[in-house]
């Protein structure tokens, strides 16, 4: 049986999505620590993405698609009012899903030379905030 047909407790499915977020972000502290700002902001966005997709999995949803954070996170509002305040970060973080690894995303260079320690530190905190919600949700801490 693969997995995406095995149906899992939505607390549990919540959980492995949020462990993955939280690897994601433990690396992007250390791509961000070494230099590698526009993985850092990449892993960022992908970290803040599988947070919120746990949120949607402790709700119940069998099936949650797409990448873009401000999709993600306006139906999860009126159950997790804290998000509501991070839609901006949203905003940013969605901007890095695509220029930040490949060159024609970019209008000129390559994002490994455009993108910047305080972008990437930037990413990480606010990936940290989504991460914050949904461990607070899924964990209730």
């Amino acid at each position: 049986m693969t997995g995406w047909c095995f149906i899992r407790q939505p607390r549990v499915e919540a959980g492995r999505w949020l462990a993955q977020a939280e690897s994601d972000l433990a690396f992007a502290e250390l791509g961000a620590r070494e230099g590698f700002h526009a993985q850092a902001c990449f892993v960022s966005q992908q970290a803040a993405e599988k947070a919120l997709k746990a949120l949607h999995y402790l709700q119940g949803e069998r099936l949650v698609i797409g990448h873009a954070l401000v999709d993600l996170l306006n139906p999860l509002v009126p159950a997790h009012p804290a998000l509501a305040p991070l839609r901006e970060i949203a905003q940013q973080l969605d901007q890095y899903y695509i220029p930040t690894r490949y060159p024609n995303g970019l209008p000129g260079g390559v994002p490994a030379e455009v993108f910047t320690k305080r972008q990437a530190d930037e990413a990480i905190v606010g990936a940290q905030k989504f991460f914050a919600v949904a461990r607070s949700a899924v964990h209730g801490a």
